[in-house]
């Protein structure tokens, strides 16, 4: 059953039920409402009879009593008097009448005895042919019981009363179910349609079309769903821009890695077929192996990198952490590095104390700072590398600056993810330039306990900032 319907039927149901309810709450109430003031208008005759009876020293005579029974009838209303031993006194008939010593009693004690259909009550019945809501009043004198006076009324007067009440009652119970009706439509087309502008929206993220914004208020829950869902709309668009942009790095890679591997294979392969036939010169062979060691070395590099990520990404690397100095090892890298800076005409700087303790894997630290170094030499030319170190609270930091190409907010934003290249165009193959190379070191930091920061504007060059904790200060990252 369609949402629509559910609600339409719902919203009846609970209609139908209140109006029942109502309905016969209502009609009870009117019911006992006719009936009660019946009661009280005879009781107020009874109560005057009583006073009359009273004032006269004769008590209510015959004649006074054809009369009143006269006006009593023109109102449908009926009169009988009884003595203290139940007997029927007025009007005189040969069918005399008795009341249960029942009723004698409580009536004795001074209650009024209320009679809402003779003829249906099993106690006393005071006409055969109609039927009689009445009382049965208790006549004193002087404090002492005399008698009885039972005043009734047609019940068919009193009913009509409650027939008029029904009818109003069940008219305007069918006013209310029409109305209810109505506005069940109303309502159920309204959250119906709301719905529907979700399913529909849904069935465009389901096609692929991330652009699905809907409007909302902040009235009740399906407006919060609205909410909620253009938040998730909007993280399923920025999660599938990624993966598309994982997928371009990831091909650019795979052609990038293609290329590096074709060209020293290709070299190989040529030298091995000169060696073969005799191509090759004697004075020329130790140069062409030299060439081929230069070539089977860029081709294991490619390759460990690969592995050294895989590793430190499923956290399969084991770290021997101690404590050292790692002036000496930025003092070696500036010498590893320096034939290096010269081909690209740009400057090694090291501003580093003498003794700077660091705790780290020392052949990782090395890692992370020559893929660092490596990476500000690749996009910096006849410029500079700064590498400074120092000690702050609870651990050390490290940086590397260059006054290279820099980056925007897009670019740093994915310059520690896999395969990522910054600038592709500047990348230069056969120099290490894979993509993974800040992935290890973002990786290998994070492994440490520590943490790596990067500040950089387009042409005004880079820094990245390394910091690791000293032994029990260490943050770990997922």
């Amino acid at each position: 059953m369609k949402l629509f319907y559910q609600q339409m039927l719902a919203f009846l149901l609970i209609i139908v039920t209140s109006i029942a309810i109502i309905g016969y709450s209502a009609l009870n109430f009117a019911t006992n409402q006719a009936y009660e003031q019946s009661y009280q208008r005879l009781e107020g005759y009874a109560r005057s009879l009583e006073s009359l009876a009273l004032e006269d020293e004769q008590g209510l005579n015959h004649d006074f009593l054809s009369k009143m029974q006269v006006v009593m009838q023109g109102e449908d209303m009926s009169l009988r008097i009884f003595n203290n031993k139940s007997e029927q006194v007025y009007p005189e008939t040969p069918a005399k009448l008795s009341i249960p010593k029942s009723i004698i009693q409580s009536l004795k004690r001074g209650k009024v005895i209320k009679i809402k259909n003779d003829h249906e009550d099993s106690r006393v019945s005071f006409s055969n042919r109609d039927a009689y809501t009445s009382i049965l009043y208790p006549w004193r004198q002087n404090g002492k019981f005399i008698g009885i006076l039972w005043i009734g009324s047609r019940v068919q007067n009193v009913e009509e009363t409650i027939k008029r009440e029904k009818r109003n009652l069940v008219t305007a119970l069918l006013i209310t179910l029409m109305v209810g009706l109505v506005l069940s439509f109303i309502l159920s087309y309204f959250i119906s349609n709301r719905v529907k502008r979700l399913s529909k929206a849904t069935k465009k993220i389901a096609q692929g079309n991330f652009n699905v914004h809907l409007n909302h208020g902040e009235t009740d829950e399906i407006d919060d769903l609205a909410h909620d869902f253009n938040l998730m709309v909007s993280a399923l668009k920025q999660s599938h821009e990624e993966i598309k942009a994982q997928e371009q790095r990831r091909d650019q890679f795979m052609a990038d890695a293609a290329h590096e591997m074709r060209t020293p294979l290709t070299t190989i392969n040529g030298i091995l077929e000169g060696l073969q036939y005799n191509a090759i010169s004697e004075a020329d062979k130790p140069k062409s192996i030299a060439l081929m060691q230069s070539e089977t070395r860029r081709l294991i590099r490619l390759v460990n990198e690969n592995l050294d990520y895989e590793k430190i990404r499923s956290n399969k690397l084991t770290l021997l952490k101690t404590k050292f100095n790692a002036f000496i090892v930025l003092s070696n890298l500036l010498t590893q590095m320096k034939n290096k800076s010269e081909q690209e005409n740009d400057s090694l700087v090291l501003h580093c104390p003498e003794k700077i303790e660091v705790y780290a894997d020392r052949d990782r630290f090395t890692q992370i700072m020559v893929n660092l170094v490596q990476n500000a030499l690749q996009f910096t030319k006849n410029g500079t590398i700064t590498i400074s170190g120092h000690r702050i609270e609870h651990g050390t930091q490290f940086s590397v600056r260059d006054t290279g190409i820099g980056m925007n907010e897009e670019q740093k934003r994915f310059i520690f993810d896999r395969f990522y290249k910054a600038d592709a165009s500047r990348a230069k193959l056969g120099s290490g330039e894979s993509g993974l190379g800040l992935a290890i070191v973002s990786s290998l930091i994070k492994q440490h306990g520590g943490k790596i920061e990067v500040d950089s504007q387009p042409n005004l060059g880079s820094t990245f900032t390394v910091t690791l904790y000293d032994e029990g200060y260490e943050k770990y990252q997922k």
